[in-house]
């Protein structure tokens, strides 16, 4: 099977991100050791935060492979392609932000990209799902 340019291309980004998720890993070994000053709620974020960015990048490499199985106009294979991908973006991100400052006890409303990212996690999945069915 011979990759698309568009997995190709965003494979390889994707990959560069795993160098980021890397540092974010440094830095929770920080948190639980007490190097960092934390709440419960921040540790318990920045761990989700990182657990899914890491999960979420390595679904957006696989899910790529599919895409380029499938058949789909090309809006649904944006959505497929990209859906995932900005899901990594935005459920980390919320959990980060949310929960960002010195002693932060409840999230501020950054928490809402969890939710947004957590619909384009299904509306990617969903369609490259749909995709491979229909192919």
């Amino acid at each position: 099977m011979e990759l698309s340019n568009a997995t190709r291309d965003l494979a390889g980004i994707l990959l560069l991100t795993i160098v980021t998720i890397e540092f974010g890993g440094a830095f929770m070994l920080r948190v639980v050791q007490g190097k960092e000053p934390t709440t419960d709620l921040q540790k318990s974020f920045f761990r989700a935060g990182h657990a899914h960015a890491g999960v979420l990048v390595i679904l957006s490499l696989v899910i790529q492979l599919y895409v380029d199985s499938t058949d789909m106009s090309d809006g649904f294979t944006w959505l497929a392609r990209s859906g995932v991908p900005i899901a990594a973006i935005l459920i980390p991100a919320g959990f980060f932000f949310s929960a960002m400052g010195k002693g932060v006890t409840k999230p501020n409303r950054f928490f809402l990209m969890i939710p947004a990212g957590a619909v384009m996690l299904a509306a990617g999945v969903l369609a490259t799902g749909v995709g491979l069915l229909t192919a």
